[in-house]
């Protein structure tokens, strides 16, 4: 009954919600954006006879496809002549947008094809990306990317310009070397996209990427960026096809478990269901039923040598589907109304079950819509949870939103809790020639069980970014009040007026070795309402440069002011006592190019910290001998020397990857800290034959440790096998 109660619930909220975008998308401008004449256009064609991908490209459905010539480069040097020839096709029929491209290369056995892990990153490897924005409203959009073994890796844009790379869908792409060059053969299921079924004109452009040269062309980009803001048009999309818009995906996972210190094993098997139903082409619903998050990659550790909680970002599939449309005042930490990593997680970190997930997201004419709803189980001594959502938002003028957010439930409490909040977000990529200007302002109000005052939050933004040659700047200001709290997002540092300023300046000299140096200059100050500072910080970066090969080298100063008013015990048995603390430090760091067979970097910093000192080492490198095998190894080393105590920090990180060919990988990740004295091994075989089927073998065992995986004594252990398919109709 009680699932049957929420349920109603939610889908009542959703009617609301959409009856209320609909009335107001009625009354609205159209949202279609007017562009300048310079804005590059290219009218393509449907094909009767769909290519097949092979990465050889003799399909006639290439020979009549609209084509891609007119490229430039913009890294190194932005509008230059491309140093190689690259023509790109594109067509579509009922189901697909395609798109192909043939890459000359006057040096073939130099092009770089080093990543065939499924979905892994291939930032140092020749690429061919495709950037999507199906509404053409320069605010949001796809990514697609591969490289020449045909790796598929995919995002979706939370803001104009920043990519979530952690989304994930079905997509296809195969590639293939060969002795001019490389071609690149993808296409994109117009199921896999939110469009609106009445526009033919979507924003469009690409970029190919030359790993040894560190050369990257576009068809269309501004201030040395690409992305939806930059895109051109293509034209003379109608007729699309979702099919009825429906996908199942089916799982089952059977896990078996121990704890190793009381002796016990538990095993179990259970299915799980995910839903997905268009509703319109624009408009996704989702029902997730006993959603699973067992194949899911596990966190990267990090130390904490603050007074404040680490942010940790989301990496569940249910919750990346369309996170855009969720993102609000481009808030990246505190502060944020809604994170996902809330939901599903106690305090602790360890899982919660989810009963159930629904979830409404797309476009509504001008108005972008997203719904949430979740229930969370019980654990320990807190009940049931059901978790909403609500977020709204309008495009308004060319390239700016205004929007509304609302929240009602806490997952980590049986208190009562809820939020609403609106925020306006500013961009204009014309304010001046090369600068692009951001900017936004945003409120919000909790209402927290037992609280009566001061939950409230504002903040405003201001800055202009230059990828060219010369200043740019950021000032941004909050106001965040003692008892604000958003059960459902993201807050560290409460009772707060925080002001952050930036500015820096960036060089392009016309030197052969030498791609670029830059200067920077941040300032943090964080005031307490009720009277006094509580942290000042200040990051100064003398010089950083980049060779042409990609190697880098800065320098910095760092300058801090810390207030305690009670006693801080920064690890078991040190505590640092109330009072006013100015300590500063300076350091290098430098890096080999990832492009490099081996590339190492290290990082060292050295002065006072507190009423002590403080000595800081990083060591890492990546060695990637060929596409089958890679090695990393991160090694972060603190040693502290405080008045009443010293102490040691480490941590350790280990990637082992091993990919025996494009469908099957074998992913691990070793890793170790001596502040939680533990070490844990994740290692997950997957099986990927095409997009939308998957089959996981993961382990995950976990140690106590007396030292850097010394004294390793088993405390649990976990392996689960997963199997997943979508079905698509």
């Amino acid at each position: 009954m009680r699932v049957y109660i929420y349920a109603v619930n939610v889908v009542v909220s959703i009617a609301l919600l959409l009856a209320a975008s609909a009335l107001f998308a009625q009354n609205s401008e159209s949202n279609s954006v007017v562009l300048g004449s310079i804005q590059k256009n290219l009218q393509i064609h449907r094909t009767m006879t769909p290519p097949v991908l092979d990465g050889v490209l003799d399909d006639e459905a290439w020979i009549h496809a609209s084509s891609i010539e007119d490229l430039h480069q913009y890294e190194p040097v932005d509008h230059a002549e491309p140093s190689e020839r690259t023509i790109v096709y594109i067509t579509y029929d009922d189901d697909f947008l395609y798109v192909a491209a043939r890459m000359w290369d006057s040096e073939p056995g130099e092009i770089r094809a080093r990543q065939l892990v499924q979905n892994g990153s291939a930032r140092w490897d020749d690429g061919f990306t495709i950037y999507l924005d199906p509404f053409n409203n320069k605010r949001t959009g796809y990514m697609f990317q591969t490289n020449p073994n045909g790796v598929r890796t995919q995002g979706t844009f939370e803001t104009p310009t920043q990519l979530n790379r952690d989304w994930d869908d079905i997509w296809y792409a195969e590639a293939l070397i060969n002795e001019e060059g490389w071609a690149a053969e993808l296409a994109i299921p117009f199921k896999t996209l939110n469009f609106d079924a009445n526009n033919q004109d979507w924003g469009f452009t690409l970029e190919r990427y030359i790993a040894r040269k560190q050369e990257a062309i576009s068809w269309s980009s501004y201030n040395r960026e690409v992305d939806p803001g930059s895109a051109g048009l293509i034209t003379g999309l109608v007729g699309l096809q979702q099919g009825r818009g429906l996908d199942f995906v089916p799982t089952m996972v059977t896990t078996q478990s121990k704890n190793h210190a009381k002796g016990s094993k538990t095993s179990e098997t259970q299915p799980a269901l995910d839903v997905f139903y268009n509703l319109t082409p624009s408009l996704t619903g989702v029902l997730s039923l006993n959603t699973d998050f067992s194949a899911t990659e596990v966190d990267d550790r990090q130390v904490n040598l603050s007074r404040f909680s680490l942010f940790f970002p989301e990496k569940r599939d249910f919750f990346l589907q369309d996170s855009d449309i969720f993102s609000f005042g481009d808030l990246r930490r505190n502060g944020m109304p809604f994170h996902s990593r809330r939901i599903g997680l106690s305090a602790g970190g360890q899982p919660v079950d989810l009963d159930i997930g629904t979830k409404l997201t797309g476009r509504v004419g001008r108005f972008n819509v997203g719904v949430l709803g979740v229930q969370q189980d019980g654990f320990e001594d807190v009940s049931s949870s059901n978790l909403f959502v609500g977020r709204v938002a309008a495009n308004v003028f060319r390239e700016s939103s205004v929007g509304l957010i609302v929240t009602d439930g806490d997952p980590r409490s049986n208190l009562d809790n809820s939020l609403a909040g609106v925020d306006f977000r500013y961009r204009n990529t014309e304010f001046a020639e090369r600068h692009s200007l951001e900017g936004g302002a945003w409120f919000q109000s909790t209402d927290t069980q037992g609280i009566e005052k001061e939950q409230d939050a504002w903040g405003v933004n201001l800055g202009t970014s230059n990828n060219n040659e010369g200043f740019e700047g950021d000032f941004s200001f909050q106001h965040i009040e003692e008892n604000f709290n958003p059960a459902l997002g993201f807050v560290n540092r409460r009772g707060i007026e925080f002001t952050d300023v930036s500015v820096g300046y960036r060089h392009l000299p016309e030197i052969l070795w030498l791609r670029e140096l830059t200067h920077g200059l941040t300032v943090r100050s964080y005031e307490k309402i009720s009277g006094g500072l509580e942290s000042r910080f200040m990051f100064m970066e003398p010089f950083e440069l980049e060779t042409n090969n990609g190697d880098t080298f800065g320098t910095q100063v760092i300058y801090n002011r810390e207030v305690l008013i009670e006693p801080f015990e920064i690890v078991d048995g040190v505590v640092i006592s109330p009072g006013d603390y100015e300590y500063s430090s300076y350091g290098f760091e430098l890096a080999g190019a990832s492009e490099r067979v081996f590339a190492p970097s290290f990082e060292y910093s050295q002065g006072e910290f507190f009423t002590g000192d403080r000595s800081e080492v990083s060591i890492g490198g990546e060695w990637r001998p060929n596409r089958r095998l890679f090695m990393g190894l991160a090694y972060e080393y603190n040693d502290i020397v405080l008045p009443n105590g010293s102490f040691i920090t480490r941590l350790v990180q280990l990637d082992l990857n091993v990919a025996f060919n494009v469908r099957w990988s074998w992913v691990n990740l070793i890793q170790y800290d001596n502040e939680s004295k533990t070490a844990g091994i994740n290692s997950r075989l997957r099986w990927n034959p095409r997009a939308g089927q998957d089959l996981y073998v993961v382990l995950h065992h976990g140690f106590n440790a007396t030292g850097v995986f010394r004294g390793l004594q088993s405390t649990d252990s976990q392996l689960s096998v997963k199997y997943t398919q979508t079905f698509r109709f």
